[in-house]
């Protein structure tokens, strides 16, 4: 077995990492590190997010208020 395994894992509900891996043995004892990444949050946000911060309301909150509207529009 190798004497070292560079693993990834997510933290799981409970603030746990749980960690398999077919070369390791029940009852062995290894010794665990755990790096942080220091990864910058994603500056991408949706279109929503963007037009709620827009002074102002939306004109439209439904599609179906966008259809009324546009009928209007064209009748008149």
């Amino acid at each position: 077995m190798p004497s070292e395994l560079h693993l990834q894992a997510q933290v799981l509900p409970g603030n746990k990492i749980e960690i398999q891996h077919p070369e390791l043995s029940v009852g062995e004892t290894v010794e665990v590190s755990v790096f942080l990444r220091k990864e910058s949050k994603s500056t991408r946000r949706s279109v929503i997010e963007i037009l709620n911060e827009l002074p102002g309301q939306r004109q439209f909150k439904t599609p179906e208020e966008v259809d009324k509207y546009l009928q209007g529009e064209r009748d008149s």
